[in-house]
């Protein structure tokens, strides 16, 4: 309360200060002199820990508890391979947020319908009791698979953070699991049936790898945008291309770089050589395409699909299994369809010619190195597992795989260093869902199957076909750090209308920082502690680039009004739950955080004593376990080490997935194909739904530089910096009688949002985009006025990952 009191009296005293500039009287308003500073600034060390993937430090300035300036690491000299670990805007604007006025100061209960925003403050006590006593209650009445987390990413802690509640849950039996997630679900399906380990789609070669490099192709990828850190992907890729670039120019050397995708992004605007704008959900026509011109000019490395590939053609086909199956065959036009995938097959389905198709394959054959980066944004498509597994193929139809300066098409390593987490123990119940049907499982989890929905259930519980029910309904939701419970789930207006229903979802708790959509429609709010205002050593995440970082936070403002960290809330409920002992262990918090520290120093010895550690803040490594090459074991000695697929290798036409297609129940129009192929789909370009004539525009999805998803969108710093418009290409704008800056009504029917029209030569035709991520404005209402993206996606699931095809949409805008 102290700190409350010397905001007030500051705001009094500038209040003050303002009424004379203005020419107040001073029976009016006296001027008030601002109260003198009670002791020096203090500096400490943070982190940024939202889901970009590269948690960046800050320098937090402070005086009297509270914060008077956030800087980032600038202080050493900035040379690539030992530069400074820059925070992006979000992470310089971390002040803002921290003290943003819908920050969560106490814990609330719920006294209006769900999602009207209308609570009471409480007490922590009756707080406390009440969670203890409902999810006990529910756990105790349908079993502790009623207990659902949706899923979280807004706070990246390793010690008091999410690992605390599941650890808990844990300890009390359990709760229902889930796999998959927002932003890969599909790429790990494809990553798993082709390389047999769903991670070798998001842990392909180092950046460092394009240096080796003749020819870098981006599909889809967009690291100016997405991976923004001084130490992260942006920064290498920028660096590197750069080189590459300023090495041709002077020495005539051969290299490239081509990025395909709808929109001319920010990791364009001159740096690439060229732009190829597709449309979107299309990208696995063109691969083959791509695959063809490779396959007729024989430009195919047949020794290298010999060897390492399964489905290729009559030669690596599995048993039983004839060529007209093969991949070639396919290809062709000698599969069941019939169809040679020629450029003039896939140009009017992608909106890319011919020539350029035939260029674009040439160039690729010709490359001695070939990098291939394919986004994950290809995973969000409504046929996204297919997508990429045929983006996939272009570097293994070329053999280039494993070898210096390639890449396998997945996401970049970023170089790690280890900083231990909370244990969270095992979870008792083995039964989960995707991550993606929650609602779903709310309405009518008990009739959700394997065969049907993707559960995933024990052996025990399956019959003899391979099929079971789940069996229960989702009754309890625990929301941590998350705000896809509504904003970043997709079909918004119906996820609101399945919430506000409290006999369905009986009880839903949120732990946060601030009145997030989500938090709206909690039963009970839990005011967490900020990222400044707590004491952790993090690692900085999977997108950190080619440099490994610790972050050792530390805090001098700390905790805020009533905030606690979720550790302590874990303590208390286990408490009541009388785990107390099992959950500590004996130990404090500092005596964990101590143990974390040992273990972190075992792992890295160089890394310093916490004490210089608190001081300097950060330990930096370029590269600490030198460039890598994805594949290269498996290039060099496949029979030494063979790939986790059943055949050990690389599996072009996969036998499980022949089984699932034969097997699986699927909705009208959805398709599981042993081969990668291009496949039409509902809300595609060439829909499936015939609802081209009403709903003529694709509209995709991406991410913002003034948001991580939805994290940061209450900072309005960086609503001024970066725009939430619909990006509209010139053409179908004009033909609609739209003008740049005009307020846009875009809908279909799920939903309406309004938004400002961004019109840009920088989009093709008949594609729109926005940013996913702004905070949802339409409870009640017809028009979502904060223009949440999902108010216009499906809740359909994909066919095999059951995962989310939210850049799938088809919509019509109008002027409002």
């Amino acid at each position: 309360m102290q700190l409350e009191r010397r905001d007030f009296l500051k705001m009094s005293a500038a209040l003050g200060a303002a009424a004379a500039v203005t020419g107040c009287s001073p029976e009016v308003a006296k001027p008030v002199a601002p109260l003198k500073p009670t002791g020096p600034e203090t500096l400490n060390w943070s982190s940024c820990l939202v889901n970009c993937g590269s948690n960046c430090p800050v320098r937090v300035f402070s005086r009297d508890g509270i914060i008077t300036r956030i800087e980032t690491d600038f202080y050493q000299k900035d040379e690539y391979g030992h530069h400074q670990v820059r925070a992006c805007l979000r992470g310089r604007s971390l002040r803002q947020r921290v003290y943003a006025p819908d920050r969560l100061k106490y814990p609330m209960r719920r006294v209006g319908p769900r999602g009207s925003g209308q609570f009471e403050r409480i007490s922590w006590e009756e707080a406390l009791d009440l969670v203890a006593g409902e999810l006990g209650r529910l756990r105790e009445t349908y079993g502790p698979e009623s207990t659902h987390f949706t899923y979280n990413s807004g706070a990246g802690y390793s010690f008091s953070g999410k690992q605390c509640l599941y650890r808990l849950m844990n300890l009390t039996g359990g709760y229902l699991g889930t796999y998959g997630d927002y932003s890969w679900a599909q790429l790990y399906k494809a990553a798993h049936y082709t390389w047999g380990d769903a991670n070798l789609g998001w842990r392909g070669s180092s950046n460092s790898e394009m240096k080796n490099s003749d020819l870098v192709l981006l599909v889809g990828h967009n690291p100016s945008e997405i991976r923004m850190s001084g130490s992260g992907e942006s920064y290498d890729y920028l660096n590197i291309i750069q080189a590459k670039q300023k090495e041709r120019a002077e020495k005539g050397t051969t290299f490239k770089t081509i990025i395909i995708d709808p929109r001319y992004t920010d990791s364009a605007l001159g740096k690439e050589d060229q732009w190829v704008p597709i449309r979107p959900g299309t990208d696995a026509a063109l691969m083959e395409a791509l695959a063809y011109e490779f396959i007729t000019n024989g430009w195919h490395n047949q020794a290298f699909l010999d060897k390492y590939t399964v489905g290729f053609d009559e030669k690596t086909m599995p048993e039983g299994v004839g060529y007209e199956e093969s991949y070639k065959a396919h290809i062709l036009g000698d599969g069941p369809d019939g169809l040679k995938k020629t450029p003039e097959w896939a140009a009017p389905i992608t909106g890319i010619d011919a020539a350029t198709i035939r260029q674009l394959a040439k160039d690729l054959a010709s490359a001695k190195a070939p990098f291939i980066h394919v986004a994950a944004s290809l995973s969000r498509q409504a046929a996204g597992e297919n997508n990429l597994r045929a983006a996939h193929m272009l570097p293994i139809i070329l053999g280039q795989v494993g070898l210096p300066g390639t890449n396998n098409g997945g996401l970049c390593t970023g170089a790690s260093l280890f900083a231990p987490s909370m244990p969270t123990g095992n979870n008792p119940v083995q039964k989960k869902i995707s991550f993606f049907t929650f609602t779903q499982a709310i309405q009518d989890g008990k009739n959700m199957t394997v065969l049907k929905d993707g559960v995933v259930l024990p052996e025990s519980e399956l019959d003899s076909n391979g099929d079971g029910k789940l069996g229960t309904d989702i009754k309890a939701i625990i929301n941590y750090a998350g705000n896809a419970l509504i904003n970043q789930h997709a079909e918004t207006k119906k996820t609101e209308q399945i919430l506000a229903d409290t006999s369905k979802c009986e009880f839903i708790l949120v732990i946060d920082n601030w009145m997030t959509p989500s938090a709206q429609f909690a039963d009970i709010v839990l005011p967490d502690v900020s990222w400044l205002e707590s004491e952790d050593l993090v690692n900085q995440a999977y997108a950190a680039g080619d440099t490994g970082t610790l972050i050792q936070m530390s805090t001098a403002v700390g905790p805020m009004f009533e905030c606690r960290p979720v550790y302590e809330m874990c303590v208390e409920l286990a408490k009541r739950w009388g785990v107390e002992e099992q959950f500590t262990e004996g130990k404090t918090a500092d005596q964990w955080r101590a143990e974390f520290y040992a273990k972190a120093q075992e792992a890295t010895p160089e890394l310093p004593n916490k004490d210089v550690m608190l001081k300097q803040g950060i330990f930096r490594k370029y590269l600490p376990n030198g460039s890598y090459i994805v594949l290269e074991d498996f290039r060099k000695d496949p029979e030494a080490n063979p790939l986790k697929t059943p055949s050990g290798k690389i599996e072009i036409y996969s036998s499980q997935l022949a089984h699932k297609a034969a097997t699986w129940v699927l909705k009208d129009g959805d398709v599981i194909s042993a081969l990668p192929k291009y496949v039409p789909t509902w809300d595609g370009y060439q829909d499936l739904e015939n609802k081209q004539a009403e709903f003529p525009l694709q509209l995709t999805g991406y991410h913002t530089k003034g948001r991580a998803h939805s994290s940061y969108h209450n900072v309005p710093w960086l609503r001024e910096a970066v725009e939430d418009a619909v990006w509209m290409n010139p053409i179908d704008a004009e033909s609609r009688g739209i003008k740049a800056g005009d307020m846009v009504i875009v809908y279909n029917k799920r939903g309406q949002i309004e938004v400002p029209a961004k019109v840009t030569p920088r989009i093709m035709p008949g594609v729109t985009a926005l940013g996913q991520g702004a905070w949802y404005k339409g409870f009640g209402h017809k028009v979502d006025k904060g223009g949440c993206l999902n108010t216009l996606t499906s809740q359909r699931t994909t066919p095999l990952s059951k995962g989310n095809g939210q850049h799938t949409n088809r919509v019509e805008i109008k002027k409002a």
